[in-house]
């Protein structure tokens, strides 16, 4: 079990997504990188992935999916039994890592994200997204997006689908939200890949910010987890190394090809999770040399 059975909820965390059809959305995430990669793969300019992606459509307001809430979920019993109450009080747990850590070491306070759990399809601020998108945030409504469908297909890559791995996944995307707030989340770019890639930087930045919610939700009673094990952390890192861009060009039948890297090779995204876990410090995090955490 990942989390203590009497963690309680406090209020509604995340919402239900619509359906529909259309065009992705784009917003960093993991599994955007399955799309980037693919389609570069496949001799796609980078200029283009804008375009593939969806970049181009008109941001769209926040609020338009389905709030039925998620009232089975009231406990961390509930959450080791069921994959959608776990997206939920994680995110609460992520939530309550943040307000404390953001202002202690970066002097910024934390804004909680949305939340949106979907099926097959729904809206969002940065344009339609669907399943094929996988889990992701869009900084046009600061909502973090998960079909827990993705979840499945982590095996394909070499991940793992349990529990703490899924949670890493839910971190990294709150960590584009912290990056959003410290302003240096559009530093990140497509159409400028490569290893040394400002993109590659924001990426396992986030993989880091990942690794300090599970040092700090491992070590207070407050976050909800019990103890975390060897064993799940080599989850949650195994699961790094899995959305590594060699790996998923390797996976993929092509070349290893840094040049057009977007997130990191599988060795630097799981030493980037382990950082943050073994650390907790955001000024182990600072892929960006940007020096302006206590």
């Amino acid at each position: 079990m990942t989390f203590r059975e009497d963690f309680q909820k406090d209020g509604n965390r995340a919402r239900r997504g619509g359906s529909g059809g259309g065009r992705l959305a784009a917003g960093g995430g993991i599994g955007t990188l399955l799309m980037v990669g693919l389609f570069l793969l496949l001799g796609g300019n980078p200029t283009d992935i804008g375009q593939v992606l969806g970049q181009d459509q008109q941001q769209l307001p926040a609020g338009q999916e389905q709030s039925d809430g998620f009232d089975n979920c009231q406990t961390g019993k509930d959450a080791n039994e069921n994959v959608d109450c776990r997206v939920e009080l994680t995110g609460q747990s992520i939530d309550k890592v943040w307000e404390r850590v953001l202002p202690e070491q970066a002097n910024i306070q934390y804004t909680k994200p949305g939340l949106v759990n979907f099926r097959n399809t729904t809206m969002t601020g940065c344009g339609q997204a669907s399943a094929n998108t996988g889990p992701f945030y869009c900084p046009g409504d600061q909502t973090a997006y998960f079909d827990i469908s993705f979840f499945d297909t982590m095996t394909q890559f070499g991940g793992e689908n349990a529990p703490l791995a899924q949670e890493y996944i839910m971190a990294h995307e709150f960590g584009h939200h912290i990056q959003n707030l410290e302003e240096t989340l559009g530093l990140s770019n497509y159409n400028d890949p490569g290893a040394d890639s400002n993109a590659v930087k924001i990426e396992t930045q986030a993989d880091c910010y990942a690794g300090i919610w599970a040092h700090y939700a491992d070590d207070d009673p407050e976050f909800g987890l019990e103890t975390i094990t060897d064993a799940q952390v080599e989850d949650a890192v195994r699961t790094a190394a899995a959305v590594g861009d060699d790996n998923i060009q390797k996976r993929s039948g092509g070349q290893v090809r840094p040049d057009q890297w977007t997130h990191g090779s599988s060795e630097e995204r799981a030493n980037a999770f382990l950082t943050g876990y073994r650390t907790g410090s955001m000024k182990s995090c600072d892929t960006l040399g940007r020096g302006v955490y206590k």
